[in-house]
């Protein structure tokens, strides 16, 4: 029951529900289905920029007021290892997709629908600025109170984090699961849904290897600069992973994390100070499977995966997911406006996304907070001093 009311379990009941109903539903309800995926796109679209501009300003405004050489190397190293894994994955993915997925499956399984689902009526929501508006707007405004240290300018950032987190926690979250409902209503209706279910099984197999062999990389890493055995240093962090999976939350995780890491051997000043701040900028678990997701639909679709853009990608992503909201797929929501700008998703790819990295929520959680634990052993190496 407690699964079930997850929100996982929820969109795990969606798809399973717009399945079912899309084997029985008539063109009209199809059609309805359709509707309220536009108007929910152009929801999601409309919100995007304000996402930036509410979690990004104040991230930086907290992270920038402090001072320091351990801040400096913590977000040095929780940036690096959320680069690393985004790309790691994106050389795996390379690898190992085209094995599982079908250029242009997408495009082929549309073409083969034997039936269309056309909306009702469209209604068109402009965004008020665009997404790279956004970011600069949001880098200026965070910047500017970390330097000026304005009260006031402080509590305007706040207060629209405060409004845009409890819109998607009170508006966007809840209906996720019935646009993703709808998102597969109008698939088996239009004759696409078992292809490319079947190619999703594969790609969530491979990105739970990914994650495993990314937190056996970053031990290995710390365990070799703190000269400590890495498979222990990972046992000894199990309890903070499996909190993870069942919170989903790398905030929520923090006292287990916390207890965690000090039994690796770290001092208690650097384990204070570095878990809770990477519980909000170090997202290697959430980049990698963003990436692997977008890779996956992109190809899907018959798109190319440039490395360049890919690498542009990733770097943007390791900043714009910081201090996501505490909340479950809160990641995914603040990445939408980059899958948009940057790689080219429109608001059906967007909803594909949502539902793939939200059924993996958890582990993506999960390899966030394990991680802190290698990156706390490696700055409290570095801020001892000794050999």
């Amino acid at each position: 029951m407690k699964l079930l009311k997850s929100l996982p379990g929820r969109i795990a009941i969606a798809i399973a529900a717009g399945i079912a109903i899309g084997c029985v539903a008539p063109q009209w309800l199809a059609g309805g289905a359709a509707t309220f995926n536009g108007l929910m796109g152009q929801m999601l679209g409309f919100m995007i920029p304000l996402i930036i501009v509410g979690f990004v300003a104040p991230a930086i405004a907290e992270v920038g007021r402090s001072a320091g050489r351990i801040l400096a190397v913590t977000a040095a190293l929780a940036y690096a290892a959320t680069f690393l894994s985004g790309m790691m994955s994106y050389g795996i993915g390379s690898l190992t997709f085209p094995m599982i997925v079908t250029p242009s499956l997408a495009a082929d399984a549309a073409a083969g629908a034997s039936t269309a689902a056309e909306p009702w009526f469209e209604v068109s929501v402009p965004a008020l600025m665009p997404v790279t508006t956004a970011l600069a707007l949001a880098f200026m405004l965070g910047l500017g109170c970390a330097v000026t240290s304005s009260p006031t300018l402080r509590g305007v950032l706040d207060e629209l984090r405060s409004i845009v987190a409890k819109v998607i926690d009170r508006a966007v979250i809840p209906l996720l699961p019935p646009y993703i409902m709808c998102i597969f209503l109008v698939m088996t209706v239009e004759g696409r849904v078992a292809t490319i279910l079947g190619t999703f099984a594969g790609i969530i197999g491979i990105i739970f290897a990914i994650h495993v062999l990314i937190l056996l990389l970053q031990y290995a890493v710390a365990g070799a600069i703190g000269r400590r055995n890495p498979l222990r240093m990972l046992r000894t962090m199990l309890p903070a992973y499996l909190t993870a999976l069942g919170t989903q939350s790398s905030a929520a995780t923090i006292p287990v994390t916390l207890e965690r890491t000090m039994r690796l051997g770290v001092s208690p000043s650097t384990a204070g100070f570095t878990v809770p701040l990477c519980a909000t900028i170090h997202m290697s678990g959430s980049t990698l499977k963003i990436v692997a997701c977008a890779m996956a639909l992109m190809m899907m679709h018959g798109q190319a995966c440039p490395t360049g853009q890919f690498v542009h990608f990733t770097a943007m992503l390791g900043i714009t997911i910081i201090a996501a909201p505490g909340i479950p797929g809160g990641a995914i929501m603040a990445s939408l406006g980059l899958l948009a700008s940057i790689l080219g998703f429109d608001p059906g790819m967007q909803a594909m996304m949502i539902a793939l990295y939200i059924a993996m929520d958890s582990f993506g959680t999960a390899c966030n907070v394990t991680g802190d634990g290698a990156i706390a052993v490696i700055v409290d190496k570095i801020m001892s001093g000794k050999s």
